[in-house]
């Protein structure tokens, strides 16, 4: 049954397009997964579709009796106590307490923070589909970026749900998770196009990556058939050269049109002259805060910061990881302990609520700062950021917000920094500027904290967590979230699989897994692998350290204990690859 049929639609912003003739059906059943770059039109696109933005072009059908549900980025609530916004019935009690709001039914929505309000808008838009125990299937269920401010257990759930649901599904999500295990068709945005892929996220990469690659084969037969006619025109006689100028001129810029680049010496320097960091970072001791009512959020927190630090602070929501990154930054004094910051530290932030930016300054210059004129080190930079030379000199106004949190993200690395505190950073950023991201992390000289619920942007980043949730708030997990993962999966029980309501009316029909896509299987397959390798070298390094260690037993002790923490991490990431291995065959 098809419930939305959209063709030719377009959008725009003042100065530029967004996007084109772009054509989509969503029948019951189908899961699309829209992706692009921040300011690619994802948002317009999706409120086009839910019938809240009137398209430039065309028009947008829906299916007789069809019903659309959306959750915008932007979801005010207005002036309500919770359980007014989504109702009081059982349902709404058990999906707010999925997504790590219990028990607050009758609290105003004035008092929430911004994270809390999206979280209610989500409830809300789960609850109009339906019961997930029946079949809503006149329902197309417009979801942009649902993950923001979920934890990684809700995030899970909410995978899960949205798997069960039998309408239509469009999402907007940078959880690359969520858009594999959910998604089976790709709407790509990309400069002013739209493409479809048939399958989730793995088959979108590849099918991109096959289009990239045959861009670039064309563009070397052009440059080729362009060189050999200039040289051609080139030997023509002295008495012809007048007439073929304006061939001749033609046929340079398109040989020379695409070599344009700043002059530079060397590779980019992602260290932008920074202080160099010595041995002594930031020092907790018995570190504890808590709220004003008297209530802790966490106690006796001691960490030690190596100069290479690459670690992960996970935890529920309300567990207090943006107060402790807040502690290690030196802006809040805890409630007791001791904290201790290097002389050689120079700190840059980059929180979850940003920093104003002018909308009248150009972006470049936002870059530069006020003391000096942008540099090729400053257009590199936002080039890689996938800030071309139009949006370098554009003013910050004329910004999508995804795009305003991606220039964020850029100030604070231009800052110079030797230590980075990353407060949940994928939020609002789209695929592509994570994977960059994750690339520039992998290089960045200094160390790096990160508070983050995206479980691969975690899995390609850190090497040690640090946990604060209910076992023992502020201990350290050698390995990775992999071994914090395995911890839990060895010490909790099951997570529930199925919705509320489908539990309730379909028992083993919710227990049964879904068969994985062989592609998906495939690239699971390669991030198990990779996983693999980085314990490994977490193993190989501590043997040798161990070794090294001689006589001093307090090192060796702790040497021992993360050591035994890497193998078990090791051990379990190899018992998974085999798991998927067998599945793989079975499929």
């Amino acid at each position: 049954m098809i419930l939305l049929d959209a063709a030719g639609l377009a959008a725009s912003r003042p100065g530029r397009p967004l996007f084109a003739d772009v054509s989509v059906t969503i029948a019951d059943g189908d899961r699309l997964g829209v992706v692009g770059l921040n300011g690619s039109g994802k948002s317009t696109l999706l409120r086009q579709l839910a019938g809240r933005l009137e398209p430039e072009a065309r028009v947008v059908r829906r299916g007789r009796g069809a019903r659309v549900v959306m959750l915008d980025q932007d979801a005010p609530l207005g002036a309500a106590t919770i359980g007014e916004v989504t109702g009081t019935g059982w349902d709404a009690a058990a999906i707010l307490d999925r997504l790590g709001l219990g028990g607050r039914l009758n609290e105003s929505t004035a008092t929430l923070s911004g994270g809390e309000t999206k979280r209610v808008a989500l409830a809300r838009a789960l609850l109009e589909v339906g019961p997930f125990g029946e079949a809503a299937t006149d329902v197309v269920l417009i979801l942009d970026e649902p993950t923001n401010h979920l934890d990684i257990d809700a995030i899970v759930w909410l995978e899960r749900h949205l798997a069960a649901h039998r309408g239509g599904l469009v999402l907007v999500t940078h959880d690359r998770h969520v858009l594999d295990r959910v998604t089976t068709r790709t709407l790509e945005l990309d400069r002013g196009q739209g493409y479809v892929h048939e399958g989730g996220y793995a088959t979108y990469l590849e099918a991109r990556a096959e289009r990239e690659s045959r861009a670039a084969r064309e563009e070397d037969v052009r440059q080729n058939l362009a060189r050999s006619e200039l040289a051609w025109l080139r030997r023509g006689a002295p008495a012809r050269t007048r007439k073929p100028k304006a061939r001749i001129e033609a046929a340079t810029a398109i040989v020379e049109g695409r070599a344009e680049a700043p002059a530079r010496n060397g590779e980019l320097d992602l260290g932008f002259g920074a202080p160099r960091l010595g041995d002594n970072v930031v020092d907790l001791t018995r570190v504890g805060h808590r709220y004003d009512d008297g209530r802790w959020l966490f106690r006796g927190v001691d960490l030690s910061l190596d100069p290479r630090e690459r670690l992960g602070i996970v935890g529920p929501n309300g567990a207090g990881k943006s107060t402790l990154l807040d502690v290690i930054a030196g802006t809040l004094r805890p409630a007791e302990g001791r904290v201790e910051i290097g002389t050689t530290v120079a700190l840059g932030s980059f929180s979850q609520r940003g920093v104003e930016l002018d909308p009248t300054m150009r972006v470049d210059q936002a870059v530069a700062g006020p003391t000096r004129v942008p540099d090729w080190e400053d257009a590199r930079f936002l080039d890689r950021f996938w800030f071309d030379a139009d949006a370098q000199r554009s003013p910050i106004g004329l910004l999508s917000g995804g795009e305003r949190r991606r220039l964020q993200l850029v100030l604070t690395l231009r800052q110079r920094p030797n230590v980075l505190l990353l407060d949940e950073p994928t939020n609002d950023l789209d695929l592509d500027t994570l994977r960059v991201l994750e690339d520039v992390l992998e290089e960045w000289p200094g160390a790096v904290i990160v508070v983050s619920h995206d479980r691969a942007f975690l899995e390609r980043t850190v090497t040690d967590v640090l946990a604060i949730d209910d076992e023992r708030p502020g201990r350290r997990v050698p390995g990775g979230f992999a071994a914090w993962e395995a911890q839990r999966s060895i010490a909790a029980p099951p997570l529930n699989t199925g919705s509320v309501a489908a539990k309730r009316t379909a028992p083993a029909a919710s227990q049964r897994p879904a068969r994985r896509s062989p592609s998906t299987l495939r690239r699971l397959l390669r991030d198990a692998e990779k996983e693999i390798a980085t314990h490994e070298r977490r193993r190989d390094k501590l043997t040798d350290e161990l070794a090294a260690a001689a006589n001093d037993h307090l090192l060796l002790a702790r040497l021992g204990y993360e050591l035994a923490a890497a193998e078990s991490a090791l051990a379990a990431t190899e018992e998974r690859w085999l798991e998927l291995s067998a599945e793989l065959e079975a499929g």
